[in-house]
């Protein structure tokens, strides 16, 4: 069915037209829901053709309202207020929409289009499991892949692993320097949690060198020549620990010799560096099992990190970069308002954004893709912009359709996480904080309380993934946001527990119907909608609009608080009219297949989100 919104636009236009033989643009035509202290379903701005009709706005108002009336049968009555033109649907338009909506299990998606889009995201490092940033990156990710898709997209879902490099150098020598041959079936530890203990031990140990080191006579020397006249011994130290890392350290040297050998082929070197990250892929997939989510295609940085040279080539003969005197690579961004930036060394090696040029064009020939989203924490905005100016510059055929999904911190109430302190909230342990979160609530209340254990496990898993992810979720990518694992679990608030009990109500309507044996086919004759009934076409008359905004804007935000609205109305209107005992058959037989209708859409716009419906709970 067309949109309403969209057909009244053609409507207006078509009165302005006719009434004053003008033509006026769909985008100036101003469409809202009417507020709820007024009659009427939608709302038309008039103003705009005030001037050119050369009469007053409660004037054009009515002319353009008796010519809805008059031309257009969906359009049942309007009023006029203050210059707005209230407009009141048709019953029987909502009528023939309820049964499109039934009728239509992939209500709200579009067909295919051909067009491809890439989404990358996760991408963690090898040398810890992944934590509450990673979290909040792969729901995102995975939500606007789904999005993407229900818009007609072939989406294409990868990540690049970051392993190799200083911090999995650092897991490694710290295994061999303290692991005494110890496994994750040894220790009977969650593999990619026993690899990232290790990264945490090595950084407390060189905290301690550090620390001793401070009190040499070497260290004290260097304080007095380098330091400045505000500065105390703390702050000192602070700044100097890369600089001692690389010079003094250790443990340090011990890393930065694992790192040329692995950069050598070293058969050992080898051998441990993919023993160790084995087991981090391992931990790495279970999680990913736990959250839903899976990638078409894993790129590795150890098979990237040296691509984008020939792109340089490239660059430098079409005279987008320039070479200096000693012989480095760089690329004059300052008209564009960024810096220079240097793409290869002086010594002829790459830089990260070199890799992530080579990757780009890589992904490219790979999958022929005309859209690719990095979901990347902000942090990293400069760097996406820097890279997507340069690839358009170099006048790389997918630059136009390149997008930088950057999202805000996440933390936990109590303050923001450390890897290297060890603070960090793993992935694993929170996941299984709401899951149990999620089984108490069950067990204090719910028809779930004395299922079978099986049974309440299955329901505990799936309200604890929900509260998990939509508390994520329903917050706008690009702002910071506070966890609270209790919060989040809550089926009073704007939590996904709480849209899921809208589900389950209405699936319970519906299990009744069929014991019943309810007949709905008399649903068509029921025309004297209430209030409450309309808020609900209404919202399902949205849903399509705002998916499809939610993959123009990759926002699965958007998602998210129409799903909580639409089942926030629902309860309210389970308030407001009686439906079992409702005074007619036929006010029964709809107000049942609204019901019907709106936990259909309630349940695709949550799986959107990567959230499953229990049948109870």
């Amino acid at each position: 069915m067309t949109q309403l919104i969209q057909h009244l636009q053609q409507s207006v236009q078509d009165a302005v037209a006719h009434l004053y033989g003008e033509t006026v643009a769909s985008s100036k035509v101003q469409i809202n829901q009417t507020p709820a202290e007024f009659t009427g379903d939608y709302s038309v701005v008039v103003f705009p053709y005030v001037k050119l009709a050369k009469k007053a706005p409660d004037q054009v108002a009515n002319e353009i309202g008796t010519y809805l009336q008059e031309n257009r049968p969906e359009v049942a009555a309007f009023n006029v207020i203050k210059g707005f033109l209230n407009l009141e649907i048709a019953n029987s338009f909502w009528q023939q929409f309820l049964q499109s909506v039934l009728a239509d299990a992939a209500f709200g998606r579009q067909p295919r289009s051909g067009r491809k889009v890439m989404v990358e995201f996760s991408s963690p490092n090898t040398n810890k499991p992944l934590h509450l940033g990673h979290i909040r990156n792969i729901l995102l990710g995975w939500s606007c892949s789904k999005i993407l898709d229900a818009a007609g997209y072939d989406v294409v879902k990868v990540q690049i692993i970051n392993d190799r490099g200083v911090a999995i150098c650092k897991s490694m020598v710290s295994w061999l320097n303290w692991g005494e041959g110890k496994t994750p079936t040894s220790e009977n530890i969650k593999s990619d949690h026993f690899v990232g203990d290790y990264y945490v031990l090595f950084e407390q140990k060189s905290k301690v060198e550090y620390e001793t080191w401070q009190q040499t006579d070497v260290a004290k020397a260097i304080f007095e020549e380098k330091r400045k006249p505000t500065q105390d011994e703390k702050t000192f130290f602070k700044d100097y620990k890369n600089k001692w890392f690389n010079d003094f350290s250790v443990f340090g040297a011990e890393v930065r010799e694992m790192l040329l050998k692995w950069e050598a082929h070293d058969p050992e070197t080898l051998a441990l560096w993919k023993q160790m990250n084995g087991w981090v892929y391992a931990g790495f997939e279970q999680t990913y099992n736990d959250l839903g989510v899976s990638f078409e295609k894993l790129y590795y940085e150890s098979d990237t990190y040296l691509l984008g040279k020939d792109i340089v080539e490239d660059g430098l003969s079409k005279s987008v970069f320039f070479r200096k005197e000693d012989s480095s690579v760089w690329v004059d961004l300052t008209d564009a308002g960024f810096d220079q930036k240097v793409v290869l060394r002086a010594d002829g090696t790459s830089v990260y954004i070199t890799q992530d040029l080579g990757t780009a064009r890589m992904r490219y020939q790979d999958f022929n893709c005309e859209k690719m989203v990095y979901v990347v924490a902000d942090e990293q905005n400069y760097h996406f912009s820097v890279l997507f100016e340069i690839l358009k510059r170099l006048d790389e055929p997918y630059a136009a359709g390149l997008y930088h999904l950057s999202y805000g911190l996440v933390e936990l109430p109590t303050g923001r996480m450390k890897t290297r302190e060890g603070t960090v909230v793993d992935a694993d342990d929170l996941i299984t904080e709401v899951r149990r979160l999620a089984l108490e609530s069950i067990e204090s209340q719910g028809e779930s309380a004395n299922a079978e254990e099986s049974v309440r496990l299955d329901v505990a898993n799936k309200v604890g993934m929900a509260a998990l992810k939509y508390f994520i979720i329903k917050v706008h990518p690009h702002k910071k946001m506070i966890f609270n694992p209790e919060e989040s679990v809550d089926l009073q608030g704007q939590t996904g527990p709480y849209i899921q009990y809208s589900y389950v109500r209405i699936n319970s309507l519906m299990q009744r119907v069929a014991l019943e044996n309810i007949n709905l086919t008399m649903a068509d004759q029921y025309l004297d909608l209430q209030d409450a009934e309309k808020e609900l076409l209404v919202a399902l008359h949205e849903y399509p609009g705002i998916l499809q905004n939610a993959a123009n804007n990759y926002d699965p935000s958007l998602i998210a608080n129409f799903s909580y609205s639409l089942a926030k109305s629902f309860h309210k209107f389970w308030h407001d009219v009686r439906v079992f005992s409702a005074p007619t058959p036929e006010a029964r037989a709809f107000r049942l297949q609204l019901s019907k209708a709106v936990g259909q859409v309630l349940q695709s716009a949550m799986d959107l989100l990567g959230i499953e419906m229990p049948e109870r709970m």
